[in-house]
């Protein structure tokens, strides 16, 4: 695997949740693919290396989506929800990521 170019401490911190929506669930049984929010500084190579190391899996490819803050009202200003970054990791042909199973072990 290709995680010894990144710091470790850096990995544990670049994966901060797995994106659940029904289009997340729809995108990972169609392609393989598992949808994350990841830090908003985070590269391909990283997220790849990240992924490699925290769920023993092969990453095949990894693409990457600025999602902007929604515009929401606090009384009677307007404001807006943080930036956030997803990335949506292509798991090489037969790996898959049980995210119920990672949490007991």
């Amino acid at each position: 695997m290709s995680t010894q170019k990144f710091n470790d401490e850096r990995l544990l911190n670049i994966l901060l949740a797995p994106q659940i929506s029904e289009k997340a669930t729809f995108v990972a049984e169609k392609n393989e693919q598992v949808i994350f929010r990841v830090a908003s500084d985070a590269t391909k190579p990283e997220v790849k290396a990240a992924v490699e190391k925290l769920f023993n899996v092969t990453v095949d490819s990894v693409q990457i989506s600025n999602v902007k803050g929604k515009q929401k009202r606090f009384g009677r200003y307007m404001g807006s929800r943080k930036d956030w970054k997803k990335a949506y990791v292509c798991l090489a042909p037969g790996q898959e990521i049980n995210f119920a199973a990672s949490e007991q072990g």
